[in-house]
């Protein structure tokens, strides 16, 4: 399969506060990173590590000091150096989806606006999408319900399904099985590998070994490097 998403040379340092301001806190150092279609790959390591930080710039949400992040593949590939808002925004909405640990859903919204509102094409096309998902995700008789009134399950397979609503190539998950009991866990996990088989890139960052068992690739983040664990076949 192909890589859809690359890190080159990715760096990242956060500045102290008060007298050590012109100093920095390295959380990535030179991280080179292809995640292929078609394939799990989990990011693991300790608290701090900076797992969560380059997830967030592999989403096009943070950018990096250093380095390049490219998205697709091919002619098909673009490199995000020096994009502006709108343009990351955009790019972000049309291929990639990110999972949240805390959901981030609407409280106000019901299941099925909170699943459409990433979505980029026509309303009526977006409905018939979302609902579909929904159903796919086991929630269809729940796209009525706010996210008060489902389960912490429910709501990250509400998040689940937002994020696929633009059927990205790449999707992007932080700790997605952290509140979820091993019912929830299993069905969620489920999903993830269905959608890798059907080509898609699935990152995921994990504390949890049971999510990275069903990973084909696995690395992990360490004082700022990546280290491979497990690589797939």
């Amino acid at each position: 399969m192909s890589t859809l998403l690359r890190a080159e040379g990715v760096g990242k340092t956060y500045a102290r506060r008060e007298k050590e301001k012109r100093r920095g806190i390295g959380v990535l150092r030179d991280v080179d990173l292809g995640v292929r279609g078609g394939e799990v790959t989990a990011l693991v390591g300790p608290s701090g590590a900076g797992k969560t930080t380059l997830l967030h710039i592999l989403g096009l949400l943070t950018p990096p000091d250093s380095g390049r992040v490219c998205v697709g593949h091919g002619a098909d590939e673009v490199d995000t150096t020096g994009l502006g808002d709108r343009a990351l925004a955009d790019l972000r909405r049309a291929r990639l989806g990110f999972v949240f640990q805390s959901y981030n859903l609407l409280p106000q919204h019901s299941a099925l606006r909170n699943v459409l509102l990433p979505y980029a094409g026509r309303a009526a096309e977006g409905a018939e999408r979302a609902r579909a998902l929904l159903e796919r995700v086991g929630l269809a008789e729940r796209a009525g319900h706010l996210p008060g009134e489902l389960s912490g399950g429910e709501q990250q397979r509400v998040a689940l399904a937002r994020a696929l609503i633009n059927d990205p190539r790449v999707l992007l998950a932080d700790e997605p099985t952290g509140n979820l009991d091993t019912c929830n866990e299993e069905t969620l996990l489920g999903l993830f590998r269905e959608l890798a088989d059907e080509g898609r890139a699935v990152v995921l960052v994990t504390h949890n070994p049971a999510v990275s068992a069903v990973a084909d690739t696995v690395y992990r983040v360490d004082a700022g490097a990546l280290v491979p664990e497990r690589s797939a076949a």
